[in-house]
């Protein structure tokens, strides 16, 4: 399927049972996304967090919501504080809630509410390696990932590393879920293309929602 370089898919792709593609679904969010964006930056600054071994990881990352996904030395975790400033996370935006409990609706998971949103950015070059998102709670709860700017090539594989991942071609404003017998599918993004989105520059932005805690869990 041919697509400009900036504008949404003319139809979803086919995705694997429990994940939907949900092509320019964010578009109706999309102002409102860019302005919390730069709210939430402003306040707890994208970083390169390195692994449990010690290495620096190409992609930036901050956090907003009840919990924060965070990566260092001591492991992958979800904590409640942004450790480099120790005041708490910015608070999950109505916007950004919004678009991932219509998105996981329209996907068919209703009741979802995340608490976490992990927000990536790419610039020309980074990539995410094949994994799988284990590190919450709750992993009832679907995840809702929405892409900004740059296109990208969002891999999508299955339970194993051993199978081969589809390549699912993501535009500004394409949203995927999945969950169900998705949950822990492994997946990951292929090195982002140089390029310059008219409204993000060269860079793609990532923001993936989760329910990192199971609602009758208090925070501790």
């Amino acid at each position: 399927m041919e697509r400009d370089l900036f504008t949404r898919a003319a139809a979803p792709l086919p995705m694997p049972a429990g994940a939907a593609h949900l092509a320019g679904f964010a578009l109706a969010w999309e102002e409102a996304l860019l302005k919390e964006l730069a709210r939430i930056t402003a306040a707890a600054p994208l970083r390169h967090m390195v692994t449990p071994g010690g290495q620096p990881m190409s992609v930036a990352m901050t956090n907003c919501g009840a919990l924060g996904w965070v990566s260092d030395r001591r492991g992958y975790r979800y904590v409640e504080r942004d450790p480099e400033s120790g005041a708490p996370w910015p608070a999950l935006p109505d916007a950004i809630r919004e678009l991932a409990i219509a998105a996981a609706r329209h996907a068919g998971y209703a009741g979802f509410e995340p608490d976490a949103c992990l927000i990536n950015r790419y610039a020309p070059g980074a990539r995410m390696s094949l994994h799988q998102d284990r590190d919450e709670q709750d992993q009832a709860a679907p995840i809702v990932s929405v892409s900004l700017g740059l296109p990208a090539v969002f891999l999508f594989g299955g339970l194993t590393r051993r199978e081969r991942p589809l390549r699912v071609p993501l535009v500004h404003c394409d949203v995927v879920v999945w969950g169900g017998p998705a949950r822990l599918a492994y997946h990951g993004v292929a090195p982002v293309a140089d390029g310059h989105h008219p409204k993000l520059g060269p860079q793609r932005i990532n923001l993936t929602l989760r329910r990192a805690r199971p609602p009758n869990i208090n925070a501790r």
